[in-house]
């Protein structure tokens, strides 16, 4: 059963990646992999269901 909800549950989705594209602006590319690497951390400490998490592992490295 697919716990993971994939459609943008965003009001604004447009505004939510900018906010990513710029919290990346003007860092170095390994600046920027660990800003990516805290923020995933941080997020999925939100989630807080190692289900979830699993399945949002899976479609980002495109296992089905």
């Amino acid at each position: 059963m697919t716990k993971l909800i994939t459609a943008s549950q965003f009001s604004d989705p447009d505004a939510a990646y900018v906010a990513l594209v710029e919290a990346r602006r003007h860092l170095s590319e390994a600046e920027a992999a660990a800003f990516d690497t805290r923020l995933a951390l941080i997020l999925a400490n939100h989630i807080g269901d190692i289900d979830v998490l699993k399945e949002a592992i899976a479609l980002a490295k495109g296992v089905k």
